[in-house]
């Protein structure tokens, strides 16, 4: 029983941790990982661009909800009782400890380490003159045809900035051929061009592996795309914006195509953070907050490359199986291979797989073999997230257009996977599936499949249920759980829920 002290002991907000707060908390142990020594090297190096990742979507939905508070000035909406004005402060104080702390693991620990095994991010300054003339062919052949600086003037407006993109700031000085004095100009990096690369090896010096940042190039030779103007200084910057779709459930008609109209302006919503190399003048940097109505809090000065998520390419890059976890090969269960008829399989007991101990071929393999199976009357499931080229999904699309009943509920709100599942859509569309978006206002998080097969006259179903997604790649990196069942009570409240999720029932 609960006292009135007790209610009142409980609205104390000392008692309650903000959930914005703790998900910093959070990242900055991903960040730690980077630390560990125990660690292999280049996977530390991935825990460090996981928390760069983790950061960014960080700013883009969460900083963007508590912006969003303040401009529509609602007050105390947390059991903590801090205003959104103070939450953002304590977000700025430590999102920018977590920011230095990122640069400094890199610059002091990653980067030397990996420098001691032969791998190295050459700096500018240090570039040989063989390397010098390597990259300028490069930046001339590679770089310079597909890049587009926009100088400022009148007739040339300050431009949109697409979210997460690379940009340079130009200082110039001088007029060109149409006696119009430059003072600055912005170059965007090309999306489409890879941000580290790999220089050739050099004479005695087949050990090592170096490296340039993209960033590098386009910064050391930014002045061969402005003859007759003086290049007075070029300067990284790196705006965040919000990402966070926003739908009214009471307009929508349609909600893929409701969603359709968000996402075209996802690359454009309003700006939460401003990063900036920490050699950025001041006047630049104030000049940059007034262009996208940005205060001071919103700024995070780098003391390296804008953007340390561009490391992430270093993985595949290098070839060091001694500096990555042990390759591991998951098991299957008990009984299991790949001649087995899964549906023999299930009827044995229920079934428990441990991901990623434990192979996810055993549940394509179901999906595979109830879209090829003569006896299989319906499969019906729930999509969260399934990555692109999913064997799943290519079974799914077997099915349909095999005559069988298909039904699928996709969930189109997996943050940032939402034009990928609006084409996985149209995809199922298309091969005559049921395609159905779950519930307006709510998230189908459940992950299920259904499978209907008539047996001796009989139709008898069976089951899969999971945690995690359906996606390849995930089911080998995260930890999950999955269990197929003929069990009839279990398969009985799969199929109420399937009748909840597509109907009124």
């Amino acid at each position: 029983m609960i006292t009135a002290m007790d209610e009142q002991t409980f609205s104390l907000p000392e008692y309650y941790i903000n959930r914005e707060l703790s998900l910093l908390k959070f990242n900055q142990r991903v960040l730690q990982q980077a630390h560990n020594a125990s660690t292999p090297l280049l996977e530390r190096l991935k825990f460090l661009c996981i928390s760069c990742t983790n950061l960014d979507e960080f700013f883009e939905v969460r900083v963007s909800r508590v912006r969003q508070r303040i401009a529509l000035e609602v007050g105390h909406s947390t059991s903590d009782q801090l205003s959104p004005h103070e939450l953002l402060d304590q977000i700025h104080i430590e999102a920018e400890h977590l920011v230095a702390e990122q640069y400094r693991v890199f610059n002091e620990k990653l980067k030397p380490e990996l420098q001691s095994q032969g791998i190295n991010f050459v700096a500018r300054e240090q570039w040989t003159t063989k390397q010098i003339t390597w990259l300028r062919q490069y930046f001339l052949d590679q770089v310079e045809p597909v890049l587009s600086p926009l100088g400022l003037d009148p007739a040339h407006p300050f431009p949109r900035i697409i979210n997460k993109a690379l940009n340079f700031i130009v200082q110039l000085e001088g007029s060109d051929a149409f006696s119009r004095d430059g003072k600055y100009a912005i170059v965007q990096a090309p999306r489409s061009l890879p941000r580290l690369i790999k220089l050739p090896t050099e004479t005695g010096d087949a050990v090592s592996e170096n490296y340039v940042f993209l960033s590098s190039v386009m910064h050391a030779f930014v002045h061969e795309l402005f003859e007759g103007l003086n290049v007075m200084g070029c300067y990284q910057f790196r705006l965040t914006r919000n990402s966070d779709l926003f739908l009214d459930d009471e307009e929508i008609d349609d909600l893929m195509r409701a969603l359709e109209g968000e996402l075209a302006s996802r690359k454009y919503g309003d700006a939460v953070r401003l990063e900036v190399a920490n050699n950025c003048p001041e006047e630049l940097v104030t000049y940059l907050l007034h262009q996208f109505k940005l205060d001071s809090i919103d700024i995070y000065r780098v003391n390296g490359p804008v953007n340390l998520n561009r490391l992430s390419a270093t993985y595949n890059l290098v070839d060091r199986s001694d500096l990555k976890y042990a390759a591991f090969t998951p098991g299957f269960p008990q009984g299991f291979n790949l001649e087995t008829n899964i549906f023999d399989f299930i009827k044995r007991g229920n079934i428990l797989l441990h991901h990623p101990y434990q192979s996810f071929l055993p549940v394509a393999e179901f999906v595979r073999q109830a879209a090829a199976d003569v006896k299989v009357l319906a499969i019906k499931q729930t999509l969260y997230r399934t990555g692109p080229d999913s064997p799943i999904v290519d079974s799914l699309v077997d099915a349909a257009r095999a005559g069988k009943e298909v039904t699928v509920v996709i969930e189109l709100m997996a943050r940032f996977d939402e034009a990928a599942n609006i084409s996985l859509a149209n995809k199922l569309q298309k091969a005559g599936a049921h395609v159905v978006y779950g519930i307006v206002g709510m998230k189908t998080h459940g992950k299920m499949i259904l499978v209907v097969r008539r047996e001796h006259n009989q139709l008898k179903r069976y089951a899969h249920f999971g945690t995690g997604n359906y996606h390849q790649k995930t089911t080998r990196l995260y930890t999950d759980y999955g269990m197929f069942t003929h069990d009839a009570q279990l398969t009985a409240d799969a199929h109420e829920i399937f009748l909840e999720l597509t109907s009124f029932t």
